[in-house]
């Protein structure tokens, strides 16, 4: 049975960081059908039983999935406290879990990501460093550049005296597919600052995530 897809007028999804137009987004309707079709190209039919619930259920996973391109990750760090008593050691957060998913293969990306920052008169609750990581997570990535976007909008809003992200990965891409190496991570950084500059202040970080 078919489900011809109406034509409609599509919203428009915007780039948050550059103001910028960057696809024409379907309707639900159109998404799922979409999931249809894939289910029919896999050689099943989705109007069976167990499958006629499929398309909304998995597009209302990927609402979730994909919930970090309605979020702006500048915004969320841009509520800091100036009334630090003078400290400006490291503040680090780690073992952050993070979901996401390989642009490549969509298929998930699953880790933990490491963050450090000096202050430089400010601070940011220790909640929003987890809330950054999940909404660039939460969006087709690549590892490499989630590890750099994480650092630069951390930098880019607290100006701190330097910024320090490590991201440990598990690619399902590789894991499940391909060449199937499960048990396989890798491992990201970005240094900025002072844990590019100083080799001691990047060794003190390196130490206390345990990965020296």
């Amino acid at each position: 049975m078919s489900h011809p897809i109406k034509a409609v007028t599509p919203n428009v999804v915007r780039d948050h960081r550059e103001s910028r137009v960057v696809s024409a987004r379907p309707t639900r309707t159109q998404a799922e059908e979409a999931v249809r079709t894939l289910i029919m190209w896999a050689g099943d039919d989705p109007e069976r039983e167990g499958l006629v619930g499929t398309p909304d259920r998995v597009v209302r996973s990927y609402e979730e999935f994909y919930a970090g391109y309605a979020q702006d990750p500048e915004a969320i760090l841009r509520t800091t406290f100036e009334e630090v008593e003078g400290y400006d050691e490291m503040v680090l957060l780690k073992d952050i879990p993070f979901e996401s998913h390989c642009e490549h293969h969509m298929v998930p990306i699953s880790g933990k990501a490491h963050i450090a920052y000096l202050p430089n008169n400010r601070v940011i609750g220790i909640s929003k460093l987890a809330r950054i990581v999940e909404a660039y997570a939460k969006r087709l990535q690549i590892q490499e550049k989630m590890t750099a976007q994480v650092a630069n909008a951390i930098n880019n809003v607290l100006h701190p005296k330097g910024v320090a992200v490590v991201v440990e990965g598990v690619h399902q891409c590789m894991t499940t597919r391909g060449v199937q190496k499960p048990g396989v991570s890798m491992v990201t950084s970005t240094m900025l600052g002072a844990f590019r500059d100083d080799a001691s202040t990047r060794r003190e970080f390196l130490a206390l995530i345990g990965n020296k």
